[in-house]
């Protein structure tokens, strides 16, 4: 496995050695021991699974209280992953990081707590998976809206499908401070 370091102080790309041959592939999606000597020592409560179309955007999307940190990639299908930190007092608050996500490259992309979350389908459908620090707690859902001209994102699609509850996702500056994590050094 190789763990590669983003612009981002703790958001990886991890790419596993992939072995193949005319029956398929094979390759080791975790293991916690070379997780844990890149830095991610975490433990996963929640698996999730998601289906989604070409142009669909989910995100940004966090918990505060009960962050979780999510280790995501995709079985089927190409997403444009991003990460955004949205930790107050933080050095990168507000920037953003993104990682192509595919069925091809097998990628893993790992979001540690305390960062907003967003990815949106450019093949014609994704099936997208994450792994999750913590369980999933919808008092403490919280949303920035996908396109906040302060964060900037370039994201591959202009006119994405949306939820209701993305499209009415609030700037970040018009998030309530304690309804954001806090920057521990």
């Amino acid at each position: 496995m190789k763990f590669i370091k983003t612009s981002l102080p703790g958001c990886m790309v991890i790419e596993p050695q992939v072995f193949g041959d005319t029956r398929g592939f094979f390759y080791e999606s975790y293991n916690e021991g070379k997780f844990r000597e890149a830095g991610i020592d975490r433990r996963f409560v929640q698996s999730n699974v998601s289906r989604s179309s070409r142009g669909v955007l989910r995100g940004l999307h966090y918990q505060w209280p009960h962050p979780q940190g999510k280790l995501v990639s995709v079985l089927e299908g190409e997403v444009y992953d991003v990460a955004v930190d949205i930790r107050r007092g933080s050095p990168t608050f507000g920037q953003w990081t993104a990682v192509m996500l595919t069925g091809q490259n097998h990628r893993h992309f790992w979001i540690p707590e305390g960062f907003a979350h967003g990815f949106c389908v450019v093949s014609e459908r994704a099936t997208f998976t994450y792994q999750c620090t913590d369980l999933y707690h919808p008092e403490t859902d919280g949303g920035v809206s996908w396109n906040d001209p302060a964060i900037g994102i370039d994201w591959p699609i202009s006119e994405p499908l949306l939820s209701d509850k993305d499209a009415r996702a609030p700037l970040l500056c018009d998030v309530a401070a304690e309804r954001l994590p806090e920057f521990e050094p």
